[in-house]
């Protein structure tokens, strides 16, 4: 009976630890920051991303800068308009020339913006 009892205090003690644990971890939270874009579109441009890379980067909403998501919905809304993922998957580029164009000229404007903020945050 004592074996019984010992082996119920046993589990309970180790049920118990690992239900505070997980009742005490927080949810990871991935935070997109101008950077993460910034690589993916070079990325992009020189033919390196797969379609996997771009919708786990631009797919997700980001909610601590408004016109960080208005570069990411732009963005989705070029892959929208020129995507051709059939190609990434052979080896080819994600987006067509003319999706390259326009994605260089949001990956200018998101780099320019960015040093803005840097020499602001300098001074």
């Amino acid at each position: 009976m004592l074996v019984y009892l010992v082996a119920f205090v046993v589990c309970l003690l180790v049920i118990g630890a690992s239900m505070a644990l997980l009742m005490g971890m927080s949810t990871p939270r991935y935070r997109t920051e101008p950077q993460h874009l910034l690589g993916l579109f070079d990325r992009v441009l020189n033919h390196q991303a797969s379609e996997t890379e771009w919708h786990a980067l631009v797919g997700y909403p980001i909610r601590h800068d408004e016109s960080l998501e208005s570069v990411r919905r732009s963005a989705q809304d070029i892959m929208d308009d020129h995507g051709r993922p059939w190609q990434a998957a052979q080896g080819g580029c994600l987006l067509s020339r003319s999706g390259r164009e326009e994605l260089t000229i949001l990956r200018d404007e998101l780099a320019s913006r960015l040093l803005q903020e840097q020499g602001k945050q300098s001074f």
